[in-house]
């Protein structure tokens, strides 16, 4: 198994060279050497109080980040996990808060049953709007987080922390619905600098309570882009088809 794990290694971290013409073009890593996958990336947990809506919004040079590190339950939270990133910290973290505990418990309990927890990075947020967020002493630089009302930023591997404080900034002094100023927050993070491996995927995940609308599920907002040139051109495409998809629903 540990074999294994080297090969996938030493396949991701120099696999990654395809050639174009006489040039060759570097790929970021796929794994860690653990066999990870490494989602370095840019992401925030936010909640609207007025509206009960509460998710998940990222960015990353990884394919398909989106699908990895979001995760929410309307009337509960939202969890993002990244990095070296560990997907059982989604639907663990989420059955923890329906439970009862607090983010910050949330994310002690999860990390400290975690033997890989220096590589990883985490955000909880739960449908009160107390966050706590994670970022594990190995993460790549840059790397770390910023809590603050109803929301909370974080990456690894970004140009600088420039990154988060402009998320940090541009979440609380956006307005819209909440996957608009999601939106904002990823822009603002790409435009200090991002990841610094530059861009490929990324997703906007809000849930809501079904109330009266009509809805089966509480996914309000629910868009990916999993690998493309300019994601966040797409994101924000998407994410306008859904907000005037939602706005002429009832329930709002």
């Amino acid at each position: 198994m540990k074999s294994m794990l080297r090969a996938l290694s030493v396949v991701a971290l120099f696999v990654s060279s395809a050639c174009v013409g006489q040039e060759a073009v570097e790929l970021p890593p796929l794994v860690d050497e653990h066999g990870e996958e490494i989602i370095a990336t840019f992401s925030i947990v936010g909640l609207d109080p007025e509206t009960e809506e509460v998710g998940v919004a990222v960015q990353s040079r990884a394919f398909r980040a989106g699908a990895i590190v979001s995760y929410a339950k309307a009337g509960v939270g939202a969890v993002a996990t990244q990095a070296s990133a560990n997907q059982s910290y989604g639907p663990r973290g989420l059955e923890l808060l329906e439970q009862g505990l607090s983010p910050a418990d949330v994310v002690e309990r999860l990390t400290s049953a975690d033997e890989g927890r220096a590589r990883r990075q985490l955000a909880v947020i739960d449908a009160r709007g107390r966050v706590k967020a994670y970022t594990g002493s190995e993460t790549r630089d840059w790397a770390g987080h910023i809590e603050g009302e109803n929301y909370s930023v974080q990456g690894n591997i970004l140009a600088s922390e420039a990154v988060v404080r402009a998320m940090a900034e541009a979440f609380e002094s956006s307005t819209g619905v909440l996957a608009e100023r999601f939106m904002d927050a990823l822009d603002a993070g790409q435009a200090a600098g991002g990841d610094s491996r530059g861009k490929q995927s990324g997703g906007i995940l809000i849930v809501k309570p079904i109330g009266d609308s009509g809805r089966t599920t509480d996914r309000w907002v629910d868009i990916r882009v999993d690998d493309h040139a300019t994601p966040f051109l797409e994101m924000r495409r998407l994410m306008e088809m859904a907000v005037e998809r939602n706005a002429r629903t009832r329930g709002r």
